[in-house]
């Protein structure tokens, strides 16, 4: 919620960078035309200043992943993934809160459920009695396309429902699983993936390579409008749209033609949008080439995965039944899933404590502290971070020049008390985060990204990072001194004044955690007078919102896809779906 605030506070101050640089001086009009024979000498008029822009120029942005995505000196890439970090960072249109870890609750009669680094569960092989599990991830899911979607949850669904040619295993490493074997080529460009026999789709039907040309070449096709299709540029023919990805006439065998050595690509096969989809029933309705996702907004659609979607009771419940046609259904021993489709914490909680759920993914906030000792209290390390997201072409930004938005945006920035956000709002040992690319994350050749080298050093060099974390007076200070680069003026006690004030939206879906983090903000920007109003949205509505460019500031939260930094970093090229800053667009 936090975030929310520090967002909202960004939009109010454009807005008040607007109102104080607004006031420009018209160019005197030309003297009236004289006779010729008495030429008059035209009176010097002053230029009408050029309009300020507040958008960071993207184009070298972009250029710089392309190049981090092809190169081959593994040493050169993890330097110029630092300097695209630089790039991001020296906006200050995401601003980071803390590195994520994951709270559940699960009741001591349920084992077996597991999930991966990145956050995705994984129900198919746990037990609970009379083989169901009832349980809460989230609330009305945003997509079920595999290949449309883009949250946590909508992944643990997906990789519940449909598997691919690699997924994880209860250690969180990658495990073959349609693959029977592959084999890549000398040079590291081209893979050849054998698929195992007797694979079927949940309606009994054949399950083929050609499924996976078909799926993988859709969600790249612009037409379709993957937020993830960027997902497929390691692939050559990408930014042609022309696929290098082809089947066996039996089906057998996929060939896949790289564009450069990608050390992660069996990462990328394990996730979501590479699954695969069946041609005729995506292509069934209608509407189907304007609404690519029309197939699968009710239950009953064909999967290939551990479970079918059997009821979907919209905004309340969705019960999912074991598939019998699934490649391992005979170690699947919880047989139903019933999900409460919910953002009440307290609901939630109260629904767990009766019994009528047996695992929730959230907790009230003012519950954690009691819970820290309850061995059914599970905090799991993630690799991601929680940040607040400025929307670059916001009208709040308007009349600022890149220098004096970054500035505003800065200041917001230093405001933050993330310390009483981690212990007070988390508190299971989240650690404030002053870097978007999370702690822990590898560099891509063995060692760690986030710390400080012979071959590079953090502008904050004691904290590693971008900034200090550490809320402080000095912090208080530079943001002030921010806000008058800005052009702002703010009285003798720190305050903005009367004369130019911020006051700003910050938007945030329903849950008491990410509310209290919007609260927390809210308050600490007060300090120098800035008015953050807070809106809350169901979360289907807040995604679209927020990925539409529908607000001034947002909370939001990236947790890694594979643990590489330029899943981190090309996700903000101007043409990435998931670049909700609208970077370049």
């Amino acid at each position: 919620m936090k975030k929310l605030i520090a967002l909202l506070l960004a939009a109010f101050m454009s807005m008040s960078v607007l109102a104080a640089c607004s006031n420009n001086e018209e160019t005197p009009e030309e003297p009236a035309e004289t006779p010729a024979e008495e030429p008059a000498e035209e009176e010097p008029g002053e230029e009408e200043p050029a309009e300020a822009n507040p958008l960071p120029e993207w184009e070298a942005y972009d250029a710089l992943i392309k190049e981090i995505k092809s190169s081959t000196d593994f040493v050169a890439r993890e330097a110029l993934m630092h300097e695209a970090e630089d790039m991001l960072m020296e906006t200050f249109a995401l601003v980071p809160l803390y590195y994520y870890n994951d709270i559940y609750l699960q009741k001591p009669e349920v084992t077996g459920l597991y999930a991966n680094p990145f956050g995705t569960k994984f129900f198919m092989y746990g037990s609970a009695p009379d083989n169901v599990l009832k349980l809460q991830l989230a609330s009305e899911p945003d997509k079920l396309d595999p290949a449309l979607n883009s949250t946590v949850d909508g992944a643990t669904l997906a990789a519940n429902t449909f598997i691919g040619l690699y997924t994880y295993d209860d250690k969180g490493a990658l495990a073959p699983a349609l693959a029977e074997s592959y084999t890549e080529s000398e040079d590291g460009l081209t893979y050849v993936f054998t698929l195992k026999d007797g694979l079927k789709w949940s309606d009994g039907s054949e399950l083929t390579a050609k499924d996976f040309e078909y799926s993988w070449k859709r969600a790249a096709n612009p037409d379709t409008g993957a937020d993830y299709s960027y997902m497929f540029n390691a692939i050559a023919g990408y930014d042609d749209n022309d696929l290098q990805v082809t089947a066996s006439e039996d089906g057998k065998t996929l060939t896949v033609v790289l564009a450069a050595p990608t050390a992660y690509f069996l990462d990328l096969v394990a996730f979501p949008t590479y699954l695969p989809l069946k041609q005729d029933v995506v292509e069934a309705p209608a509407d189907y080439a304007t609404n690519p996702g029309a197939w699968a907004l009710e239950a009953g659609f064909i999967s290939n995965g551990a479970y079918t979607l059997e009821t979907w009771n919209h905004n309340e419940s969705m019960v999912y039944v074991k598939n019998p046609n699934f490649y391992r259904a005979d170690e699947v021993t919880i047989e139903k899933l019933e999900f409460m489709l919910s953002d009440d914490d307290a609901a939630i909680y109260a629904a767990y404590n009766s019994g009528d759920l047996q695992f929730i993914d959230t907790v009230p906030t003012d519950e954690i502290a009691s819970l820290l000792d309850n061995p059914e209290f599970n905090i799991v390390e993630q690799l991601g971070t929680y940040y607040v997201t400025f929307n670059v072409k916001s009208p709040l930004f308007e009349g600022k020049t890149v220098e004096q938005a970054n500035a505003m945006r800065k200041a917001i920035t230093l405001l933050i008390d993330r310390g009483y956000i981690a212990e007070n709002i988390g508190q299971t040992g989240q650690v404030p985060a002053n870097a978007f690319i999370p702690a822990g994350m590898m560099d891509g050749h063995g060692g760690v990204f986030k710390e400080n080298d012979a071959d590079y050093t953090y502008p904050d060099e004691e904290s590693v990072g971008y900034f200090d974390p550490v809320y402080s007076n000095e912090n208080v200070e530079e943001a002030i001194a921010l806000l008058e680069e800005a052009g702002f003026t703010m009285t003798a006690d720190g305050m903005l004044d009367a004369s130019n004030p911020i006051s700003f939206e910050y938007v945030t879906n329903e849950s008491s955690g990410h509310i209290a983090v919007a609260e927390a903000m809210q308050q600490d920007l007060a300090v120098v007078g800035i008015d953050m109003t807070i809106k809350t949205m169901e979360w289907s509505v807040f995604l679209n919102e927020r990925k539409a460019g529908n607000f001034d500031v947002a909370r939001n939260g990236w947790i890694a896809d594979f643990n590489d930094p330029i899943n981190m970093l090309e996700m903000w090229t101007s043409d990435s779906g998931n670049n909700d800053a609208q970077f370049g667009k």
